[in-house]
């Protein structure tokens, strides 16, 4: 039976920083276009930082965010080049679990392309109650979210088991 409280997955996000703009920015965006059916959006600098070297609003890096049967495709994929173990810490308070994938080659039927190179990306699954967090996102008197609606590390652990058979390992 189908709860309001059941956790479930909202989103994933898939974000690969470069650091400037250019040739090596469309390159990044053509790895995006490999893996996923999303259209990459061109991620820019929030604030001017002279010990980075960039200014406000250069472009740094692409991101592709995916919803539905795509996200569980890519997520299932990106799940296998990670050996399906997730770490412990990698789940954070806030609803949401993060981890890195070093190489677009590791996944399946990817060869690598000296024209594009070695690009590693982010990879974030943002968690959510199936009815709770509307709270948040109305228009009209948005408020926090209550504590008791508010997804815990055990949950989305508890979620990633089941859904996805993977091993959770325990790590300081």
């Amino acid at each position: 039976m189908v709860e309001m409280t059941d956790v479930v997955i909202d989103k994933v996000t898939i974000n690969i920083g470069v650091g400037e703009a250019g040739e090596k920015l469309e390159k990044a965006k053509s790895v995006l276009k490999l893996l996923t059916t999303g259209k990459p959006t061109i991620t820019k600098a929030r604030r001017t930082s002279r010990e980075f070297g960039f200014r406000e609003g250069q472009p740094l890096g692409v991101k592709v965010t995916l919803k539905g049967e795509e996200m569980d495709r890519f997520l299932k994929e990106a799940l296998w080049v990670k050996n399906n173990k997730c770490l412990s810490y990698s789940f954070s308070e806030q609803g949401s679990y993060s981890f890195g994938i070093a190489d677009y080659t590791d996944f399946k039927g990817q060869k690598y392309n000296p024209e594009i190179g070695i690009f590693g990306m982010d990879v974030v699954v943002t968690f959510k109650r199936r009815g709770g967090y509307r709270v948040a996102r109305r228009w009209i008197t948005p408020r926090p979210v209550p504590k008791k609606i508010r997804i815990k590390r055990e949950e989305m652990m508890k979620f990633m088991k089941d859904n996805y058979k993977v091993d959770i390992l325990e790590v300081g």
